[in-house]
């Protein structure tokens, strides 16, 4: 948010990924919003108007009503990220989510996903909550103190429920991104958060996700016409066996390369940049440059 912490529409328009009409017809017949009047008399929306309508967004992906999404989204305990409140809550949930994972309890994995997702922003569950998990496990996994079954079991849920928000991210009609992971990249966990951190920016995804051939990525970018293509890796030998393809692809769109096997050296080698910081932040850099 600003230094006051309080947005205009369009801004919450394009955080949350919904057209500014739907969401004054949600204000006006829900009452889901409840923006403040800045001195001019403009609308100024705060974090807790963003975490409501992520979770409303939620339950309609659920297949609720949006009357009944509404009412749920109202009633859920809502903490502004930064609040005084926060801190202990995310806490609170994002220990309930370790121990469920460590333990397999996919109902309570969930059932913690489903406070952090009702209590926050999407923004701040994926900064705060899903990096934070993500490279534990990793770290974890180096060590030899993760399971390869703990490892499937944590990564395979968090990745559905990644997903299931990220349903419907390919409609709207701001900037189009093509997020894949080249041949032999069998982990796309990060570039499901980059979407997701992508989308809430307003633009629209089509996710071709794990070991997706080049000549794939090549026709979908034809077909689709995209202003950007994200090629993401935990190795640079799955872009070092399709170099050429990459360098072709990048002759024609604007590539990205993305994940901890990419260097500057590699992205220059193909012709496409390195996106080196984190997936939020990456974010937050590319929408800025179109003006999003």
């Amino acid at each position: 948010m600003g230094g006051n912490g309080y947005i205009r529409i369009g801004e919450l328009s394009r955080r949350v990924g919904v057209n500014p009409e739907l969401l004054r017809a949600w204000e006006r017949r829900y009452g889901l919003l409840e923006p403040s009047r800045s001195p001019g008399g403009f609308r100024l929306y705060s974090d807790a108007d963003v975490a409501r309508v992520e979770q409303m967004k939620l339950h309609l992906a659920e297949g609720l009503s949006a009357a009944e999404a509404a009412r749920l989204a109202k009633t859920s305990e809502v903490a502004a990220p930064g609040g005084r409140d926060a801190a202990p809550l995310l806490d609170s949930a994002l220990a309930d989510l370790r121990r469920a994972l460590a333990s397999f309890d996919e109902p309570a994995a969930h059932a913690a996903l489903d406070r952090l997702l009702a209590s926050f922003g999407l923004d701040t569950v994926l900064r705060e909550a899903v990096l934070p998990l993500l490279r534990e496990l990793g770290e974890s996994w180096a060590r030899g103190e993760t399971t390869v079954a703990q490892e499937h079991f944590s990564s395979n849920l968090l990745r559905g429920r990644l997903l299931a928000l990220g349903r419907g991210w390919g409609r709207g009609s701001g900037p189009h991104a093509l997020l894949a992971a080249p041949p032999g990249e069998l982990h796309d966990l990060g570039l499901v958060v980059f979407g997701l951190a992508l989308r809430n920016r307003g633009w629209r995804i089509t996710f071709l996700g794990a070991d997706t051939p080049i000549e794939t990525i090549a026709e979908t970018a034809e077909r689709v016409a995209p202003q950007l293509v994200v090629l993401a890796t935990l190795l640079p030998s799955r872009i070092g066996s399709v170099l050429d393809g990459v360098r072709s692809l990048a002759a024609r769109w604007r590539v990205v390369l993305a994940g901890a096997g990419v260097t500057s050296e590699l992205a220059e080698q193909v012709g496409a940049e390195q996106l080196a910081d984190g997936p939020l932040e990456a974010a937050d850099r590319l929408s800025s440059a179109l003006g999003r």
